[in-house]
């Protein structure tokens, strides 16, 4: 994938054009559109199995790790749809990261930890530098810059959590997709990792999937709400997108108002 720089005309930080998705015959999303602002945070909400980590994973291709998955349509970053025959994921993942549900350190340090991406990614710099630098971000250096050779799975829960998203900072990324980041932590370590993402959007574009719409309207600035379809193929489907705020105390559509109220999902 090319460094180019967007061209003047977009202004998106990822753009869909009719994204569908398919597991062998059965379509999970369908014709979704959608245009992801820079520098924002975005919540992707709505009821299990309506596509909502589906769609995450298209923006980085991580789908394509699942041998059954078809994608069709197009997904724009940079201008560019990153599903073109030669666009290579690889390097696609390199300028959208991601962190998991879980957390997922490497069995290495913790220095180790936010290293290794950069190395196989070929970063020449000073990477002690790039370590501390990228722990800071993360709001992780002040509790283990003593602990750098210990290893990352000895840490909290929340702590393993930041030192994914450090990690994911490391490689430079434009773009972090977060898939329910918050679901295996407790209350205080999840207000940390709030914290952590309104400060993280002054950098970087961020996506999030989230069941709690507590979470979904503290910390997103735009939100996506996708909800099943109504013609018993039950695809994903967008089903509406704004500025969070107006999304959750003056939504244009009756379900989305009913999910967010909690009547239904």
């Amino acid at each position: 994938m090319t460094d180019t720089a967007p061209t003047a005309t977009t202004t998106a930080a990822i753009e869909t054009h009719d994204l569908s998705i398919y597991y062998g015959s059965f379509q999970a999303v369908r014709d979704v559109n959608l245009d992801i602002q820079p520098n924002r945070i975005t919540a992707i909400i709505g009821p299990s199995g309506c596509g909502k980590s589906t769609v995450l994973r298209a923006f980085n291709r991580m789908n394509e790790l699942i041998p059954s998955v078809n994608t069709t349509g197009e997904v724009l970053f940079r201008g560019q749809n990153i599903y073109k025959p030669d666009v290579d994921p690889v390097e696609v993942r390199r300028h959208i990261g991601m962190v998991f549900q879980k957390p997922n350190p490497f069995p290495k340090s913790v220095y180790e930890n936010v290293a290794w991406g950069a190395r196989i990614n070929g970063f020449k710099g000073n990477m002690d530098e790039l370590v501390h630098s990228s722990l800071q971000s993360a709001a992780l250096w002040d509790e283990v810059k003593d602990k750098l050779d210990q290893s990352g799975l000895s840490l909290s829960g929340g702590q393993q959590q930041r030192l994914c998203i450090a990690r994911a900072i490391a490689v430079r990324p434009d773009i972090i997709l977060m898939d329910e980041p918050c679901s295996a932590l407790d209350p205080i370590a999840t207000l940390r990792i709030e914290e952590l993402m309104r400060d993280l959007a002054k950098d970087y574009t961020i996506i999030i999937v989230t069941h709690n719409m507590q979470q979904a309207a503290r910390v997103s600035d735009r939100t996506a709400f996708f909800s099943l379809s109504e013609d018993g193929k039950r695809a994903g489907m967008l089903m509406e997108y704004g500025d969070t705020k107006t999304m959750f105390t003056r939504p244009e559509k009756k379900i989305t108002e009913d999910y967010i109220t909690g009547r239904f999902g």
